[in-house]
């Protein structure tokens, strides 16, 4: 679905930083992939120059096999939705409905099927009972879900999270990962979660490390987080369970070296420590 080759980005000013220096990768219909790394490690880079939001200094970017080109940015650009951290900043409706039909009534989508789409979007998130609210009355959560509504509406292949859930209570990020993965499975959507959640980034089906502008590792979760303290040393947070199986493993009690969701180290305490 998405390729970079080569790709290098520099912000041009008094003096001249490079964010992205020969980063290459690809992703493939269907993929939840997690972009991770401390600040300035250029994440938030990488997915504006997906979406053709900036303009590569070098390299070449391919979206379902088509290079990316000032003439078609607008055509590849309908098939990557991109969710950004702030909700507020996306909406400019009066009510969530009007949000979620700005995006189709500038694509020119006829009314009858606009209605359809805004209603089915918001069925998805379940935000339908909302339609007549202001925006700016919603919680945090709700108000992320009907970006991601406004997004869903236009049905793009492809969507981008950059940091979507930063904002967000453990609840509200919890539920709104909950939907893009419901929507995700329905529709065979290719996501990219740009994120400093490490929890999130556990979800995924493949993780890509990111420092200093560089793709330094990729891999499934289990392949990334069983490195334990050597993510640390990058940076970089650890999902709760890699946590307490150091923690256990200090105290002198056998974990099993593979990675382990939190549902699984659950099910691994029931069933070994527990017995002790």
């Amino acid at each position: 679905m998405i390729e970079l080759k080569n790709i290098k980005y520099v912000y041009h000013g008094e003096e001249d930083t490079t964010a992205l220096d020969d980063v290459s990768f690809s992703i493939f219909e269907g993929e939840w992939i997690a972009i991770i790394g401390h600040n300035g490690s250029g994440k938030s880079t990488t997915a504006k120059i997906i979406n053709g939001l900036i303009e590569a200094s070098e390299g070449d970017v391919f979206v379902e096999g088509e290079k990316l080109t000032e003439e078609n940015v607008w055509d590849v650009r309908s098939k990557v939705g991109m969710v950004f951290q702030n909700p507020d900043n996306q909406f400019v409706g009066s009510t969530v409905e009007d949000d979620v039909a700005f995006g189709l009534e500038n694509h020119g989508v006829p009314r009858e099927e606009m209605v359809k789409r805004v209603y089915d979007a918001l069925d998805k998130v379940r935000m339908r009972d909302f339609a007549k609210k202001e925006p700016a009355r919603l919680s945090g959560g709700q108000k992320q879900r009907v970006a991601i509504a406004g997004i869903v509406a236009l049905r793009p292949k492809i969507i981008i999270l950059d940091e979507a859930t930063s904002m967000l209570d453990p609840e509200g990020r919890e539920d709104v990962i909950a939907t893009i993965q419901k929507i995700k499975e329905e529709q065979n959507l290719t996501v990219i979660s740009i994120t400093h959640d490490i929890d999130e980034a556990a979800n995924a089906d493949r993780i890509l490390v990111m420092r200093q502008g560089k793709l330094i590792q990729e891999g499934t979760p289990k392949e990334i987080f069983s490195q334990g303290e050597k993510l640390v040393e990058l940076g970089l947070d650890l999902p709760f369970p890699e946590k307490l199986k150091i923690e256990l493993t200090k105290r002198g009690i056998h974990v099993p070296d593979e990675y382990l969701t939190e549902e699984r180290m659950v099910d691994w305490l029931w069933t070994s420590v527990s017995t002790m």
